[in-house]
């Protein structure tokens, strides 16, 4: 009797941490594979032509500043 109730014991802890590991939030969320999306996503942006005039339009073009440095070197 003390057998089964050793291993019932034993594989209902084992059961409950398992459970306890599925059930997490970051369990499938890989930081990586984000940086990697976002990475790619960039990249197909810069070589479609809207999104070259896209970055274009937004970038700030530096202005040489009275001293002789660029708005950059600030």
């Amino acid at each position: 009797m003390i057998d089964y109730f050793a291993l019932a014991l034993g594989h209902g802890l084992l059961a409950i941490a398992l459970l306890r590991l599925m059930l997490r939030e970051g369990l499938d969320v890989d930081p990586l594979i984000g940086e990697i999306k976002a990475e790619t996503d960039a990249n197909r942006k810069a070589t479609s032509v809207a999104g070259r005039n896209a970055a274009r339009r937004t970038k700030t073009v530096e202005q040489p500043q009275a001293d002789g440095t660029s708005s950059a070197d600030a």
